[in-house]
């Protein structure tokens, strides 16, 4: 297996396994994240000796940053700004911020569809159920970013040219 095999893997299962825990629960198991750092700092060491530390590192930080910002302003939930930091970890600084770009795109789209589906839902079914559980309220008002992290990833390691 090649190095480059060995990260779109890694950004294949991380994020497969992010966005079915985001859709199922609307949380990230903290192990998730985990599994991109600890992989992706791997990655860069195995991929560009010690110097790949400080990429890897370098990337977390930067996932951490960008994200951090939108968490903070309460749009996002703090397993997503986890999640980036991970996936910074595997891309580095530069790759990170062009899946945080993808990820933008993508999470818009996104949005737009699952706004678009309840405004249409709800205007065929009436007024809408008032939720009456915290989970179910949760479910009302959240959409679920990992997928949209998710495939910002991926479409980052698509290979250009």
């Amino acid at each position: 297996m090649s190095v480059v095999n060995a990260q779109v893997w890694i950004a294949i299962l991380v994020g497969v396994a992010a966005v079915i825990d985001d859709l199922r629960r609307r949380q990230i198991a903290d192990w998730i994240p985990l599994a991109a750092l600890t992989g992706g700092l791997a990655w860069q060491v195995a991929s560009y000796g010690w110097t790949g530390w400080m990429y890897g590192l370098g990337g977390a930080a930067a996932g951490f940053a960008v994200f951090l910002i939108f968490y903070l302003l309460g749009g996002m939930g703090g397993g997503d700004v986890k999640l980036m930091t991970g996936f910074g970890a595997l891309l580095g600084a530069g790759g990170l911020l062009e899946a945080a770009l993808w990820t933008a795109g993508v999470g818009g789209l996104l949005a737009l569809g699952v706004l678009t589906y309840r405004a249409v839902r709800d205007k065929l079914a009436g007024a809408p159920a008032a939720p009456s559980t915290a989970e179910q309220k949760l479910r009302q008002a959240s959409i679920p970013y990992a997928p949209a992290i998710a495939l910002g990833v991926w479409l980052s390691l698509v290979p250009k040219g």
